[in-house]
């Protein structure tokens, strides 16, 4: 089997892709992968690390408005198809796997002109410009919620296996040791991701007392670019910028308060951890609705960007904080909302098509 595996840009495209990738090298130990990026994105770094070829083209944002981008798009369009097509031949690709960003879009008209089956993963709620492009020519798709706004079937998130083979209960202590926790108190998690949330930010430090007074302590991982971040002074708070073990994280952690990247919202829920979601206040709203499935199952709480402050977390979070059995019917509720195997149903689906190829 050669597979081209296509896309990048942020860790919600390339972390799947990878995922994915690592259980098709398991299964099929022959098979010949590369992955088509650009030279800009998170997968020059990461695909390499991760043992696999990495071919780039031309990053090329999709036209938003009548500029001088727009009208040189169609030729970098053309090139960039052109490119692939190339690269389908030379290495006699059976299928294109995309998970959007840059690269997909120029994959998948490629494949579409060369008569290569085309698989998508979607990562997000609300469907990229690249998969929703994609969809037109194929129908192996898969999804990561239901929620999604695109037909496909349902197959969860790729995930690491430090997240699918995670047993937070014999991790914990552990977990709790390695991050100078306490392992007396419950640990309320609080991450913006790699970049870190300002706001979330300052208001967990504006509350940071109110939250330890209700028996709790705080994992507080303010983010690599907030260079105004001022920890809070208090105690049972632990402030780290960023920590690349996350998984001791959520082997420690008993609620999480976070933003609702779609990567972050699937791997709460392989791991049945309840959440805040405080979604980016910008965009089309599509962090709030990777988190529809998880709200609707109990499993989650939803606030707006501009409500998350010291007076919400003193009227709803704290309250929260202190009702065991809502917290313990959330936590089962978010473990039955997910799907932790997303990397083997997306590798069945790149069998069925290929095998559809070969039957043609």
């Amino acid at each position: 089997m050669r597979v081209l595996l296509a896309g990048g840009g942020t860790a919600g495209h390339v972390n799947p892709l990878l995922a994915t990738a690592q259980r098709l090298r398991e299964l099929h130990p022959d098979a010949e992968l590369i992955v088509l990026g650009t030279a800009e994105g998170l997968e020059r770094e990461l695909v390499p690390r991760a043992g696999l070829e990495l071919v780039t083209i031309e990053k090329l944002p999709f036209p938003r408005r009548p500029d001088a981008a727009a009208l040189r798009f169609p030729g970098g369009w053309r090139r960039a198809v052109r490119e692939v097509r190339a690269l389908i031949r030379e290495r006699s690709i059976d299928v294109v796997v995309g998970f959007g960003g840059y690269a997909s879009a120029p994959a998948y008209r490629a494949a579409h002109l060369e008569r290569v089956p085309i698989v998508i993963h979607e990562a997000n709620a609300k469907p990229g410009m690249a998969n929703r492009l994609g969809a037109r020519w194929t129908s192996f798709v898969g999804l990561s919620y239901r929620a999604t706004t695109m037909r496909g079937e349902l197959v969860g998130m790729p995930l690491r296996p430090e997240i699918t083979g995670l047993d937070r209960a014999d991790l914990r202590d552990e977990a709790l040791a390695e991050l100078g926790l306490d392992p007396e108190r419950q640990t309320l998690l609080v991450t913006g991701g790699s970049q870190g949330a300002r706001s979330i930010n300052r208001t967990i430090v504006a509350s940071a007392e109110e939250i330890v007074a209700a028996g709790w302590q705080i994992l507080h991982l303010s983010g690599g670019r907030q260079t105004d971040f001022e920890p809070a002074q208090t105690e049972h708070y632990v402030a780290i910028e960023y920590l690349d073990r996350m998984h001791l994280a959520l082997a420690a952690a008993d609620l999480v308060v976070c933003r609702a990247g779609s990567l972050t919202v699937s791997e709460l829920m392989a791991v049945g951890l309840p959440a805040v979601y405080v979604p980016l206040p910008y965009g089309n709203g599509e962090q709030g609705m990777n988190a529809a499935d998880q709200v609707a199952a109990g499993g989650a709480l939803l606030v707006d960007d501009a409500r998350f402050t010291a007076e919400w977390v003193r009227t709803r979070l704290v309250p929260l904080l202190r009702d065991a059995d809502r917290l313990a019917e959330m936590a089962s509720a978010s473990a039955g909302a997910g799907a932790s195997d997303g990397d083997d149903r997306m590798c069945e689906l790149i069998e069925r098509a290929v095998a559809t190829r070969r039957q043609s």
